[in-house]
């Protein structure tokens, strides 16, 4: 059972409340919602760029 907090108390937790608002939390993480797909999908295309120029070259392409 919780203890009662007492009239001090209560008109501290009442001014907290705006602290659990959805909209104060984090906000990046709901800002830029695509932004992890994002990056995962270039690295995987900068990867398979990275092999295919690899192992793919022609020998005269090089500078």
């Amino acid at each position: 059972m919780a203890k009662p907090l007492g009239p001090t108390g209560e008109f501290f937790r009442r001014r907290d409340e705006w602290r659990k608002h959805p909209m104060v939390g984090n906000q990046m993480r709901h800002a830029l919602p695509g932004l992890g797909t994002a990056l995962v999908a270039f690295g995987i295309y900068l990867i398979g760029e990275a092999a295919y120029n690899r192992f793919y070259r022609t020998p005269d392409s090089q500078h």
